[in-house]
């Protein structure tokens, strides 16, 4: 079998799972959630297929009805590509197990159907968006996307409707000002396939149109990733959705903003444009070291552990553009690496969450007490362990990105930047070590309390069903694992996926 025949095989297979989940679930509305989870099993196995045949063979295009670039259209299919969409499809899997029963609490029966179909549409314009070559397609799956996204957050709380609406509008916003770039972009080299353009580049002055489409993408994108300050939609939309949104949200909706300026930026405008001619680098650096310090403050400040989650992740958003920002080969393997490791550590959270809402009926701070060790035990472990990660503690995961960027930092001479790595992670302790200290320690006041958040006897367990701990474990134990096995990601994976200049 051709290699390149199964490049298109992950954002189809979510595709037609989108359309065709409504249609079979018309009678039996239960088989949504057996569908979506088959689905995602196919798309994440052919994406562990995809990424070993790049890894051996090289780049992998697919042309789609044979048409040659630019006048068709084509998925590129490289290591970077085929790292990030692996990791997105096998954290998917994982949310969409968990998913499995804790949609049947959150959300009424007669949603089930249409929320599947959309988080199979969000993937698709995830997978999209990693796959494409082409700058217009990239803005068709992001849309397809964000589209999804706002269904998938307003079917939550009282206040997920206004928090979608804003995420629209915002979405809305960025989207028009990254097809606006594209415009800006075709105007100037008359193609709108990615590698057509990095070849009519260098042959190019930079003009003001260029100029122009650089500055309206990156703040398109931008929005997509919610770097500060472009990130206004994120903290409501990931505190008011249902777990299972915040839980799929989190971990891949902000990487394909990520993964997207990280495509175009470096591998078809080139470093050297991005950094000696027009110092979008450099910006996107300083918003991303302020963003840090910004969101690891502002998570302090919280009482209910999604909304700190959701400030965190703008800090955590920030590490990432941070080393994108950096244009070296330690900042970069530090991004891409974060990408991973904030996606597990993020989704092992968003799960917790998810279990303390479904069995306490809140997951609120200040109403948690020292009886979750006995009561909770596993998903207060994992809480902890993923905590742990956030804050970088060796051997989690969360160390060795941090460890690369610190080593960006340095190459690049740039001691602020390390001095903002060192004290995030500090900040990053207090807040994690808040709901640590309430869930394994007796603080004053706790016996009045104690019924608001454990309504169950000392010694009852009132741990989630396997079905709900199970995907949340192995969230877990994965940040232990890959943790270990960094250097092997690094020098087989990482290593290749470096664009051209590092």
């Amino acid at each position: 079998m051709n290699p390149s025949s199964l490049v298109p095989f992950p954002p189809l297979i979510y595709l037609f799972a989108g359309i065709f989940i409504p249609l079979v679930t018309l009678r039996w509305r239960r088989l949504a959630g057996w569908l979506a989870l088959t689905a995602t099993t196919a798309a994440a196995f052919f994406s562990v297929i995809n990424l070993l045949q790049v890894l051996k063979q090289g780049i992998i295009p697919y042309r789609f009805g044979g048409w040659i670039p630019p006048i068709g259209i084509e998925y590129i299919l490289d290591p970077l590509s085929g790292f990030v969409i692996t990791v997105i499809n096998l954290i998917a899997l994982g949310v969409i197990v968990h998913a499995h029963q804790s949609v049947k609490a959150e959300i009424k029966e007669s949603r089930w159907p249409p929320y599947y179909a959309l988080v199979m549409l969000f993937l698709t314009g995830a997978n999209g968006i990693i796959m494409t070559g082409d700058f217009f397609n990239l803005y068709v799956f992001l849309e397809i996307g964000s589209l999804s996204l706002y269904g998938l957050i307003a079917v939550g709380e009282k206040k997920s409707p206004v928090a979608a609406f804003r995420y629209l509008v915002m979405g809305t916003v960025g989207g028009g000002f990254y097809l606006l770039g594209v415009g800006f972009l075709y105007l100037v080299t008359g193609s709108l396939n990615m590698g057509d353009v990095r070849n009519i580049l260098p042959h190019l002055q930079v003009t003001a149109p260029l100029v122009v489409a650089l500055t309206l993408m990156l703040i398109g994108l931008g929005i997509k990733m919610a770097v500060f300050p472009l990130h206004g939609w994120l903290p409501d939309a990931y505190t008011y959705a249902p777990s299972p949104t915040s839980a799929i949200m989190a971990p891949i909706g902000t990487k394909i903003g990520a993964y997207a300026i990280a495509r175009i930026f470096f591998f078809i405008f080139g470093i050297r444009l991005i950094t000696q001619i027009v110092p979008i680098a450099q910006v996107l650096a300083w918003l991303s070291a302020v963003g840090i310090i910004y969101g690891s403050v502002l998570a302090m400040a919280q009482n209910e552990i999604k909304r700190m989650l959701a400030y965190s992740s703008v800090a955590q958003v920030g590490y990432i553009g941070l080393g994108l920002g950096l244009a070296n080969s330690f900042g970069f393997i530090g991004a891409l690496l974060h990408i991973m490791n904030h996606g597990l550590m993020k989704a092992c959270l968003f799960l917790v969450a998810g279990n303390f809402r479904l069995k306490l009926g809140h997951s609120r701070i200040d109403r948690l007490d020292d009886s979750l060790r006995r009561s909770m035990p596993w998903s207060a472990a994992a809480f902890t362990l993923a905590a742990l990660a956030m804050i970088g503690v060796p051997p989690t995961v969360g160390f060795f990105s941090k460890w690369y960027l610190a080593l960006g930092t340095i190459a690049s001479r740039n001691w602020l930047f390390l001095a903002i790595i060192l004290l995030s992670s500090l900040l990053n302790a207090v807040y994690f070590f808040r709901v640590i200290e309430r869930m394994y320690f007796p603080w004053r006041g706790s016996s009045q309390k104690r019924t608001l958040s454990s309504p169950a006897p000392k010694n009852e367990s009132q741990e989630v069903s396997l079905g709900l701990l199970l995907p949340t474990l192995i969230f877990a134990l994965a940040l232990i694992v890959v943790g270990f096995l960094n250097v092997w990601l690094v020098k087989t994976i990482l290593t290749k996926a470096l664009p051209a200049g590092f």
